[in-house]
């Protein structure tokens, strides 16, 4: 029996041997020297550690769409806040004798069919779209983040119920939903009306998202150990889960002021949204939109500040979305 075993195993030894012999199946092992697995696999002890933000930021310091879209956001941010800094006029006052006048000392984009300066008008807009955009982005950060994480944190029947309520706001379009509810409310003027309605049909998108995230971190290895600890649920939830679901959440958040600011805009155009007094973007392109033939100018201004704002949101989150999700990073 031994002796059938050693045969054996040379007869193998033998044909691995002349496999290894075969013309360009011949094996080269370099000597262990001069492999220095060692510093190959070395890691630097005394690097201070990074987390995902650190990395997030230092992606977007290198990114030219994050630069460009930061100045112009930086710079529609002092326009709403600081309007005097860049005109001295006021938005209400008109004057018939200078309807429709081109562009001269002073009023560089004219005047408009009651007389008002436009340049003036179009600083003073600023303020009330940037605010609708970011009090509707923030209202539906907060009420559709809460319910998506609770939603996918705790699961069975608070996840069913949840989800059917979020299914059939997803079912109404957000415009048309505006529309109705504002129909209802015509008697109420003001910024929070439009913004309330907004975040009312606004919210969906980012529940369903932050949804599918706490579902991802509520299984990892963080949240078993936060429990084994004797942490609770909610605290879990709150304190570990959330934090570490909010990536897609901001991209989300960034991409969707900027659709905020246009859907006031339409509402406004429309003649439902900001009341008359209210100086906005909306309001002055509803105003204008006779005068496209007649003087385009009036027409162009508020537009074109309106697209610029909205395009850098847009870039911002674009930005934001490739910083945060490595697998769009390009080593």
């Amino acid at each position: 029996m031994t002796d059938t075993t050693s045969s054996q195993s040379a007869s193998q030894s033998a044909k691995a041997q002349a496999l290894r012999t075969l013309p360009g199946q011949e094996r080269y092992v370099a000597p262990a020297d001069e492999t220095p697995l060692q510093a190959v696999d070395s890691i630097d002890e005394s690097a201070p550690a990074t987390s995902m933000w650190a990395e997030a930021w230092r992606t977007l310091r290198r990114n030219p769409l994050f630069i460009i879209a930061a100045v112009l956001i930086l710079l529609v941010l002092l326009v709403a806040l600081f309007p005097t800094l860049f005109t001295k006029g006021d938005p209400t006052y008109c004057d018939l004798e200078h309807s429709l006048d081109p562009s001269g000392p002073g009023h560089p984009f004219g005047y408009d069919l009651q007389g008002c300066d436009v340049y003036t008008r179009t600083v003073y807009g600023t303020r009330a779209s940037l605010s609708v955009g970011v009090l509707t982005t923030l209202l539906v950060v907060v009420a559709g983040g809460l319910i998506g994480a609770l939603a996918g944190y705790f699961g069975g029947w608070v996840d069913a119920l949840l989800s059917r309520i979020t299914d059939i706001f997803y079912a109404i379009p957000l415009l048309l939903g505006a529309i109705v509810v504002l129909q209802m409310f015509r008697t109420s003027e003001s910024i929070w009306k439009v913004v309330l309605v907004l975040a009312l049909f606004g919210w969906v998108s980012v529940a369903r998202i932050t949804r599918s995230s706490v579902m991802e971190a509520k299984n990892l290895e963080f949240n078993t150990a936060s429990r084994a600890l004797g942490a609770s649920r909610v605290r879990n939830l709150f304190r570990h889960v959330i934090p570490n679901s909010l990536a897609p959440v901001i991209v989300v958040a960034t991409t969707s002021l900027g659709t905020y600011i246009v859907s006031e805009a339409t509402l406004s155009f429309l003649g439902i949204g900001l009341p008359s007094t209210v100086v906005s973007w909306g309001g002055d392109i509803s105003a204008a939109q006779n005068l496209l033939r007649v003087d385009p100018a009036v027409l162009f201004w508020p537009s074109l500040a309106l697209a610029i704002t909205v395009l850098s949101f847009i870039m911002m989150g674009d930005a934001v979305r490739d910083a945060l999700d490595p697998k769009s990073r390009t080593l």
